[in-house]
C-alpha cells in the first residue's frame, strides 16, 4: 500500500512539473510573440509618427497664423494656397484648382470659353507662353510662345499660383488688358495690350494646296478627332485623284487631351502601338494601340512641328514618325512628356496632378527631351526677330523643377538591356524647344514651303539631311496592354 501510494504521488508530481513546464514555455513563447508584434508595430508606425509630427508643424503654424497676423486672414484662401505650395513644388504642371477654376477648365476642354487665347505655364515666378491659340486676341496682339509675361496690369505676378495668374487675365468680354512682356533678344520689357473675347476655338483649320491637302490642328480639344475626319472626307473630294499627300501642322499646338491625341493618331496607323505612359507602378504602364484602318489612304503624310509643339501634338508627331508613316519637319518641338490627371474633389474643385509620362512606341521618353524632326528646317525670321533667335528658345528642360525625362529604374534598366548607342543617347544632356515663329503669309512660310516641295518630289534627296527614324521597339511587349482614358 505505501508503495503502491509512493508510485501514485510521484507520478502525480511529474504531471504537474510536465503541467507547469508547459505553462511556463507557452507564457514565455507569448511574450516573446508579444514582444516581436509591438517591435514590428512600432517599427511600421515610425514613418506615420514622423508624418503626424509634420501635420502638426502644419497646424502650428496655420493657427499661429490666424491668431498672430497683423490682419484677419482667410481661412479658406489660406488652406488653397497651402494645398497649391504643395502640388507647385512637385513640378511646373500640378495644381489646385478651385470650383470656379475647375468649371472654367471644363468649358475650355469643349472649345469655347472667354480670355486671352494662350496656353501657359509657370517658369520662375512669372507666366510662360506655351503657345498662343490662333484668331484669338493674344495671337492678333503679336504674343509669341516663350514670350515672358511679368505684370498685368502693372501689378507683378511674382508670388500668384498659375490659377491666380490666369484668372486674372480672364475676365468680361471687351474689357482691356495689358501685359508686360519680356521677349528673348530685346533689351527692355514692353506692355502688349489686348482686348479681352470669347475665345471659340476651332481646333481643325484646312485648305487646298494645289495637290496637297493642309491641315492645321491647333489644340486638342473634345471637337477635334471628329472635325479632323470631316476635313479630309472634304478635301479628298476638293482635290480629287492628283491628290499627292497631305500637311499635318502641328506647329504652336500647345497640346489637349490625351485621348484625342490616340484617336488623331489611330487616323493614320494601322496597327501598333500609339503612346505608351508609364506611371509610378509597373502596375500602372498602359499602351495605347492603333486599329486597322488609314484615313490617309497610305498617302505620304508631313508632320511640321516647333517649339510651340507641346504634349498632346508630341505624342501624334513621335507615333508617326516612330512607324515611318510621316516625315517630321521643322525643329525640335517643347517637350512636355507628363501626364496631368483632373481628380475631382467634390463640391471642393479639383487637383491636377502629374501621375505618368509619355513614352513613344520607340520607347523614347518625351519629357524634357521633345521630338527630333527627321528633316531639321529652320524658319525664315523678320528681321526684328533675328537677334532674339540667336539663342536657342528652350521649352520643357527650361521650366523650374520639371520632371526628369527618365526615373532611375528606367536608365537603369536601359543600360543594362540596350545596345550603347542606345545609352549613350539616354545619358546626353536635356534639352527641348526651339524658335516658335511662324509667319502669317503662307508664301513666306518657309516650313511649310519646304513640305509641300518634299511631298511633290521637287526636294533633291541630298539636301533632305534626314535622321534616321527610331524602329518601334518590343521592350515593353510584355507589359499589359491597355488604353488611357
Amino acid at each position: 500500500m505505501v508503495g503502491r501510494l509512493s508510485s501514485e504521488g510521484t507520478g502525480m508530481m511529474r504531471k504537474t512539473d510536465f503541467v507547469f513546464w508547459t505553462f511556463l514555455t507557452m507564457t514565455g513563447l507569448a511574450g516573446a510573440t508579444t514582444v516581436l508584434n509591438v517591435t514590428q508595430t512600432y517599427s511600421a508606425a515610425s514613418p506615420n509618427s514622423e508624418l503626424y509630427r509634420q501635420l502638426d508643424l502644419f497646424g502650428d503654424v496655420f493657427e499661429r497664423v490666424r491668431s498672430d497676423y497683423v490682419e484677419k486672414p482667410d481661412d479658406t484662401m489660406l488652406i488653397e494656397n497651402a494645398i497649391n505650395g504643395m502640388l507647385a513644388a512637385l513640378d511646373p504642371h500640378s495644381s489646385y484648382m478651385s470650383p470656379k477654376h475647375y468649371r472654367d477648365m471644363q468649358v475650355q476642354t469643349r472649345g469655347e470659353f472667354g480670355g486671352l487665347g494662350i496656353e501657359v505655364t509657370m517658369e520662375n515666378g512669372v507666366v510662360k507662353v506655351v503657345a498662343p491659340i490662333d484668331e484669338t486676341p493674344a495671337a492678333k496682339a503679336g504674343i509669341l510662345a516663350n514670350d515672358l509675361i511679368t505684370h498685368l496690369d502693372n501689378e507683378q505676378i511674382s508670388g500668384l499660383t498659375l490659377e491666380q495668374a490666369v484668372e486674372k487675365m480672364r475676365g468680361p468680354v471687351n474689357t482691356p488688358i495689358t501685359l508686360t512682356v519680356v521677349r528673348q533678344g530685346r533689351d527692355e520689357p514692353f506692355d502688349i495690350k489686348i482686348v479681352r473675347d470669347f475665345i471659340r476655338i476651332n481646333a481643325v483649320r484646312s485648305r487646298v494646296e494645289g495637290d496637297i491637302a493642309y491641315i492645321r490642328l491647333t489644340t486638342f480639344n473634345e471637337k477635334t478627332h471628329a472635325n479632323l475626319v470631316k476635313a479630309m472626307d472634304d478635301l479628298k473630294k476638293e482635290i480629287g485623284p492628283k491628290l499627292k499627300g497631305y500637311v499635318l501642322d502641328l506647329r504652336n499646338n500647345p497640346g489637349g487631351l490625351l485621348d484625342q491625341a490616340i484617336a488623331v493618331s489611330d487616323d493614320f496607323l494601322d496597327q501598333g502601338s500609339i503612346v505608351l505612359t508609364k506611371g509610378r507602378n509597373n502596375e500602372e504602364t498602359q499602351r495605347a494601340q492603333a486599329r486597322p484602318g488609314d484615313t490617309a489612304d497610305g498617302k505620304p503624310i508631313v508632320v511640321l512641328i516647333n517649339g510651340g509643339s507641346a504634349s498632346a501634338s508630341e505624342i501624334v508627331a513621335g507615333a508617326l514618325k516612330d512607324h515611318k508613316r510621316a516625315t517630321v519637319i521643322g525643329t525640335r518641338s517643347f517637350g512636355k512628356g507628363s501626364v496631368q490627371t483632373i481628380i475631382p474633389l467634390g463640391a471642393n474643385g479639383a487637383i491636377r496632378l502629374t501621375t505618368a509620362r509619355y513614352y513613344t512606341p520607340s520607347n523614347r521618353s518625351i519629357q524634357a527631351k521633345g521630338i527630333d524632326p527627321d528633316i531639321v528646317v529652320e524658319q525664315e525670321l523678320p528681321e526684328e526677330l533675328k537677334t532674339a533667335r540667336q539663342e536657342r528658345n528652350r521649352g520643357e528642360a527650361g521650366l523650374r523643377g520639371h520632371l526628369k525625362g527618365e526615373t532611375r529604374e528606367d536608365q537603369e534598366k536601359k543600360k543594362a538591356d540596350e545596345a550603347a548607342k542606345a545609352a549613350e543617347e539616354e545619358k546626353k544632356e536635356e534639352e527641348s524647344g526651339s524658335s516658335a515663329y511662324v509667319p502669317q503669309e503662307a508664301e513666306k512660310d518657309t516650313q511649310l514651303q519646304y513640305a509641300l516641295k518634299y511631298l511633290r518630289g521637287e526636294i533633291p534627296v541630298e539636301e533632305t539631311v534626314a535622321k534616321p527614324a527610331q524602329q518601334p521597339s518590343n521592350a515593353a511587349g510584355d507589359q499589359k496592354s491597355a488604353v488611357p482614358n
